[in-house]
């Protein structure tokens, strides 16, 4: 518990410092916007705050808070889908999935955890919508609904995962993904507004460039190298290749999220997108939450 603590002071003090260079600069620099940063230290204080619970509490209390994340984001999903009335059944039965995914973590049941959205839930969603509703937009709302699913629910809830399937190291694991994660979304995004040039999908993101890409990932890389020896059981090799994996991963993420929200008329960089929302903050970690669980899973024997 001491080295947790310890661990707690450390992160405290980074995000303070964070914020007041954060604040400094925007004084400093006022024709650069800074806002996306402003959302992510943001979040880092929500993320700092639900790992106190799962550090200081018991893990249940970490879970009812992922969940809780789980259950907004897929909310404000639902909320950029054009859906007609006959969808709102269909919306229902997919927040009641939430404390179910969610109960399977909490017993520790991982063949039904790891099954049950993608196989059960895909299998049963279409019968609340088919029971008379008629056919007129089926496929839509069903594939949207479970993509929101599969993104906003499984893929979040593996960071319930870590704690229940490997209680010694869940923790600092978790620790270790988020940090890594967002340092390399901040990385990517400062890289790019000073000397991105060459923009990888421009009709998707214009915020991405390959000089802010590779940024990240030698920065994330590099963060893995100091930070692996003391969050996670990992020896030099593993921990240089999860660094990489994250980065990966984080970029597929946040790449995903922004398509989606193109094809939903919410662009990046249209004025109607929502300024505060859970998507933008939360996009990279829907990709590095579960891959990173299963890496874990097939190469080491704790989880």
């Amino acid at each position: 518990m001491s080295s947790s603590i310890h661990t707690l002071v450390v992160i405290l003090t980074l995000l303070v410092a964070i914020h007041i260079i954060y604040h400094i600069i925007g004084r400093v620099q006022p024709d650069k916007d800074y806002k996306a940063i402003g959302q992510r230290i943001k979040t880092w204080w929500g993320m700092f705050f639900i790992f106190c619970l799962a550090t200081l509490f018991t893990p249940a209390v970490s879970l009812l808070s992922l969940m809780v994340l789980c259950f907004f984001s897929l909310r404000e999903y639902f909320s950029m889908i054009k859906t007609r009335k006959a969808d709102r059944r269909l919306f229902l039965w997919a927040y009641l999935s939430i404390p179910v995914q969610f109960y399977w973590i909490y017993i520790g049941w991982y063949g039904m955890f790891i099954i049950f959205i993608p196989v059960y839930v895909f299998l049963f969603l279409p019968l609340p919508r088919l029971i008379n509703k008629g056919t007129i937009g089926f496929v839509r709302s069903v594939s949207s609904t479970q993509w929101g699913l599969m993104l906003m629910v499984f893929g979040l809830s593996h960071l319930a995962y870590y704690q229940f399937a490997a209680p010694e190291y869940g923790a600092g694991i978790v620790l270790y993904l988020v940090l890594l994660t967002q340092l390399g979304d901040v990385v990517h995004y400062l890289a790019s507004l000073y000397f991105g040039k060459r923009k990888i999908v421009p009709t998707s993101n214009p915020y991405l460039t390959w000089e802010g890409f590779a940024c990240a990932f030698l920065v994330t890389t590099a963060a893995a190298y100091f930070a692996y020896p003391h969050l996670t059981p990992f020896d030099l090799k593993f921990g240089l290749i999860t660094g990489m994996l994250i980065s990966l991963s984080g970029f597929f993420g946040s790449l995903t999220i922004s398509v989606l929200k193109r094809d939903l008329l919410l662009g990046d960089d249209k004025p109607e997108a929502p300024k505060k929302g859970y998507l933008s903050q939360i996009d990279s970690l829907t990709y590095t939450s579960p891959v990173l669980f299963h890496f874990i899973r097939y190469f080491f024997d704790f989880m």
